[in-house]
């Protein structure tokens, strides 16, 4: 900054020249100048969480100091979430520097260890106040999130554009042409795509009355993977042989019945197969992924650098599907990519998140070098209508980094308050 401007960047904050400090553990240059300004001279003062019901439950979080700034963020969808941060996390960081946001974050799940610091709403819960204290520090230091993640590797984010499947004659593959066409159709020109393969076999026999079909069970019957394989041929031929898709399973398989399914969709040449068997054995994803001809995608329900470790030192996939606001926040996430990246595993972001939690792992997503595709999941009218932010959210299947400072958007009041989950309130 020139002097004047550094001179009233400091007035404004209530502070002058002589309030500098060392703080260059956290933020790189030039970044680290400000930051040494401001270290313990702003304290958190408030952590309020409401929920906004939209395709999921949203945990919005809103982190408030005393300088009059604040920060927004997102932590996933989930029962008892808000109850841990406004009467758990909250307490343990009030009265903190906002800058020291690793420091933060580790601190929380230190005093909550009793509370299964290593999975679950416990981790979730901190993930979100994680990314509102990335969004503040951004404010604070007037640079964007993926600034201080290390920088970004890349301005636009790539998004894949998920789909259900199709309510009405599941069974027809004319039902299937008419679910891409209408995909497709969207004005944000998607690249990118995912189908619920595991969602055919249960909604051709919802009773589970055909021979070979339990509730209960891992398996798929012949006729399944011949149901499954005949629409996503209707996909690939609808799409054209250059357009990605990935082809969700939902952990439903074992490992056989998975294999099996990833060879019988090998001509299809999707871009993953995805969640093929139960995300607690690495060892049974790492058989799956040496068996099949088709990429592997996986991680949505691992949390922490642990939760992944041993999955990448196993190479049991062809890429982490990291779900950022749910699995340890932004720069944990990063730490997981960077260490996939060292196995020659690339990166994809898992995201039901609202705008606040999708553009947040987005600036992650910038800042990670060996990152593919975002996704944008289940999907209703007033989804982007939910943040004020310069510009359409995505232009071509790209998300654009603004130069803003955090995560450069604001929650719209009206939209978030016509869409409060039953008892809530705005901020609490």
């Amino acid at each position: 900054m020139k002097n004047n401007s550094r001179r009233s960047f400091l007035q404004g904050a209530g502070l002058t020249a002589a309030h500098l400090l060392t703080a260059r553990q956290v933020f790189p240059q030039p970044q680290a100048e400000r930051a040494a300004a401001l270290r313990r001279k702003i304290k958190i003062t408030d952590v309020k969480c409401m929920i906004v019901r939209g395709t999921w439950d949203w945990n919005l979080i809103k982190i408030e100091t005393d300088a009059g700034l604040y920060g927004i963020g997102e932590a996933y969808w989930g029962w008892g979430v808000k109850d841990l941060v406004v009467n758990k996390m909250k307490g343990i960081i009030v009265g903190e520097d906002p800058l020291n946001v690793d420091k933060l974050y580790t601190k929380m799940l230190m005093q909550s260890a009793g509370a299964g610091a290593i999975g679950g709403a416990t981790i979730t819960a901190a993930s979100g106040i994680e990314i509102a204290l990335w969004d503040l520090a951004g404010r604070i230091l007037n640079t964007p999130v993926c600034n201080l993640l290390g920088g970004r590797f890349r301005d636009r984010v790539r998004f894949y554009r998920t789909t259900q499947v199709p309510k009405k004659h599941p069974e027809d593959p004319a039902s299937w042409r008419d679910l891409v066409r209408q995909t497709r159709a969207e004005p944000w020109k998607w690249t990118a795509f995912k189908f619920q393969g595991d969602g055919i076999p249960p909604a051709l026999d919802p009773q589970y009355e055909q021979p070979g079909h339990d509730r209960y069970l891992r398996n798929l019957t012949k006729n399944d993977i011949r149901q499954i394989v005949k629409l996503m041929e209707t996909v690939r031929e609808e799409l054209g042989p250059d357009a990605d898709f990935a082809v969700e399973m939902h952990w439903r398989y074992d490992v056989r019945d998975a294999i099996n399914l990833a060879k019988a969709l090998e001509h299809v040449n999707p871009m993953w197969v995805e969640d093929p068997v139960p995300p607690e054995n690495p060892e049974t994803m790492a058989l799956v992924r040496r068996e099949s001809p088709v990429p592997v995608c996986t991680g949505e329900n691992l949390y922490g650098f642990a939760g992944f470790e041993k999955l990448i030192e196993l190479q049991g996939c062809d890429g982490v599907h990291i779900d950022i606001p749910k699995s340890g926040g932004l720069l944990e996430s990063k730490r997981i990519s960077d260490f996939a990246s060292s196995y020659g595993i690339w990166t994809a972001a898992h995201n039901p998140a609202s705008p606040v939690g999708t553009i947040a792992s987005a600036h992650a997503a910038s800042a990670m070098r060996n990152f593919r595709v975002h996704e944008l999941a289940n999907w209703i009218n007033w989804w982007p209508d939910l943040v004020l932010h310069e510009g359409p959210i995505w232009k071509d299947g790209y998300f654009t980094i603004e130069d803003k400072p955090g995560l450069g958007i604001e929650l719209n009041p009206d939209v978030a308050k016509a869409h409060l989950a039953p008892g809530e309130t705005w901020w609490g």
